[in-house]
């Protein structure tokens, strides 16, 4: 997509303005767990247990939600990277303070939700007995199943004060909560449990802990994740006397990352763990030494790690983050475990909402902005399965200014913001401006690179090169392009940046442009189109909703699609006239939403933007015959060569 990162959203530009061949391409032998097929519906045991099968050791990632909604915008914003890496799994923590089952944008419940919805990143949520009683457990259960969370990390939690105080009406222990699970939801849920090497700080033994743990797997319990630890031989003791005990379920050890002395401090006191001399011995001369600190920190959990894995005892790790995501991801790259792979199952991003599992066609408008498009549709009952269809009047839901949105672009301060896009406008020229050093990845005259557009929420690819100056050039125009794709003509399944699907497969695209443009270059714009009548399909739109097309009415128009071994033609992306309409109002309001906010009211620069709101059109081509040459490139110069010519009458214009 031009605006569009590799590897997400739509296909990626560095292939735009050129018909793509068959060519062969050099690929990893493993997808990222987001985008293997066989993966997306099952469950999260039955993932485990294949990886087990198969020999393939897995990693997984705790997250907490941070005290401020801007910590949680940040968050959020991470969890695309760290998706990225492949992990199996993410969990997010339980916080009976900080209001744990509410809406709030810092809520577990709203965290893991979004990390299921707009991340598709398969959640395990925490859920303790402290401070609820058994009817508000029920509710936050029912209300993680609505929102498409399948998975719970059932615990008794830690007190809020020095002693546990039994909530009437709730339980004590963890093994009531899992038994209440299973009780009342089924088999619903995937159910994980705590384990701890060392046995439980209020356990009379370790065996009484160990036998502790075996009736809350007895009761339900799908696997275990257990409580830090420092030395390798702790765990392996630990998993030999689970398997004496008869507990078979796979048991994940936590790894916690050293990364500075307070935090090491603060754990180890809420773990009432003692930590080893030989890592206070090094700690100790370090302490006040950060970047020391966290460089003895990798060595140690990478040494862990490998011993860990060398036992044959671990089928994966699970990493105690502290939401610095650095650390854990360079620890899985030298343990070889970080495997971000370019393929995906679709050419957008999926959801892990379990009634968006047999989802496989979207409109190609919201491909940089795949999460308002999941906001949007949060509410449909079913989601379009091989074909999108005829819809003339699909519900989607009005896009509010929600903590959800707080991608790159929307977490920025207005101080950052406004050095990229103009601190003071002048001219349309000066957003012209903007749109090219986006593209060009140059320094505006603030010294700031532009590293987003309110369509657009991060960076382009780096293979953007190979179009860069048709780009620059049209955006210079006044052709504002917010979203394309070049054609191709049956490109392996498995290229690196166009691929998606199984393997084996071709994927075709039909070249797509999308951009606001001003109303003399669309009167310009339309005489050309009357030459590509039979090739191009075009709609022209502005804010008022007056739609110039020369699509069939309500038709889609497929313009991605792939063939398979063994599998109908998949055809993902389409541009749907009706959906074009609900889009064009989101794309519009981003103008004044993002943009014109930044500035005083009835500043000339606010005023610049709002008249390109009110006056410029929206418009999108999509050429027909993909075997081609892409022709859109040429309609655009064709249209800027009528705009050059000596002013003429509209009748001369007309014959022209």
């Amino acid at each position: 997509m031009v605006n569009e990162p590799g590897g997400h959203g739509g296909p990626n530009p560095c292939l735009e303005g050129s018909s793509i061949g068959r060519e062969s391409s050099k690929v990893s032998s493993r997808c990222s767990t987001r985008t293997l097929k066989p993966e997306r519906r099952e469950r999260l045991r039955e993932k485990m247990r294949r990886r087990m099968e198969s020999g393939d050791k897995w990693f997984s990632l705790e997250f907490f939600p941070p005290r401020l909604a801007e910590g949680a915008a940040d968050l959020i914003s991470g969890f695309d990277q760290m998706g990225a890496g492949g992990p199996l799994f993410i969990d997010v923590t339980w916080h009976p303070a900080g209001d744990p089952g509410s809406d709030k944008a810092t809520s577990s419940m709203t965290i893991a939700s979004i990390a299921v919805n707009y991340c598709g990143l398969e959640t395990v949520l925490h859920m303790t007995c402290c401070c609820q009683s058994q009817e508000k457990i029920t509710c936050h259960l029912h209300k993680a199943k609505r929102l498409g969370l399948k998975n719970i990390l059932a615990l008794r939690g830690d007190p809020v004060g020095d002693q546990w105080k039994e909530e009437e009406g709730g339980f004590c222990y963890a093994l009531d909560l899992v038994k209440h699970i299973r009780s009342e939801f089924g088999d619903y849920f995937d159910i994980g449990v705590a384990g701890y090497p060392k046995g439980h700080p209020d356990a009379g033994s370790f065996e009484s802990d160990l036998k502790f743990l075996k009736e809350k797997v007895s009761a339900g319990a799908d696997f275990i994740i257990t409580q830090l630890f420092f030395e390798a031989d702790t765990f392996c003791h630990f998993v030999k006397a689970c398997s004496e005990i008869g507990i078979t379920c796979p048991i994940l050890p936590g790894i916690f990352l050293i990364q500075n002395y307070h935090s090491l401090q603060q754990l180890v006191k809420l773990s009432k763990l003692e930590v080893p001399q030989q890592i206070k011995d090094k700690i100790e001369p370090i302490k006040d030494n950060d970047a020391a600190i966290f460089n003895y920190g990798i060595d140690q959990a990478v040494s862990l790690c490998q011993k860990l894995l060398a036992s044959g005892l671990v089928p994966g790790l699970h990493f105690y983050t502290l939401n610095r995501t650095m650390a854990a991801i360079q620890v899985l790259k030298r343990l070889g475990m970080w495997t971000e792979d370019p393929r995906r199952f679709l050419p957008w991003a999926v959801s892990a909402h379990p009634k968006r599992w047999e989802e496989d066609v979207r409109p190609i408008f919201w491909a940089s902005r795949p999460k308002s498009y999941i906001y949007r549709t949060q509410e449909w009952d079913e989601f379009p399965k091989g074909r999108w269809g005829n819809c003339s009047s699909p519900a989607f839901g009005e896009l509010k200014d929600y903590y959800v949105f707080y991608l790159k672009s929307t977490s920025l301060k207005e101080e950052e913001l406004l050095k990229m896009w103009g601190e003071e406008l002048s001219s349309e020229e000066s957003v012209f401006e903007v749109f090219t050093h986006y593209l060009s990845g140059e320094p505006n005259q603030n010294g700031c690179q532009v590293t987003c557009l309110p369509w657009n929420d991060k960076p382009l690819a780096p293979g953007t090169s190979l179009m860069k100056e048709k780009l620059l050039r049209v955006n210079r125009r006044g052709v504002l392009t917010i979203n394309s794709q070049p054609n191709i003509n049956g490109q392996p399944s498995s290229h690196p940046v166009v691929g998606w699907g199984p393997s084996g497969g071709y994927v075709f695209q039909k070249a797509y442009l999308e951009f606001f443009t001003s109303p003399r270059t669309v009167k310009a714009l339309l005489q050309v189109l009357k030459k590509y009548e039979l090739r191009v399909n075009y709609h022209v739109v502005d804010v008022k909703g007056e739609n110039i097309t020369n699509a069939p009415e309500l038709q889609p128009n497929a313009v991605t699609w792939g063939i398979f071994p063994g599998r109908e033609i998949i055809q993902p992306t389409v541009v749907d006239p009706v959906s074009f309409m609900f889009w064009k109002d989101e794309a519009f309001a981003l103008w004044i939403k993002q943009w014109a906010k930044l500035y005083d009211k009835e500043s000339p620069s606010q005023e610049i933007i709002q008249y390109i709101h009110d006056n410029y059109f929206l418009v999108n081509l999509v050429d027909n015959d993909f075997p081609l040459d892409n022709c859109l490139w040429q309609v655009i110069e064709d249209t800027f060569e009528l705009l050059d010519r000596p002013p003429q009458t509209d009748r001369e214009m007309e014959a022209t």
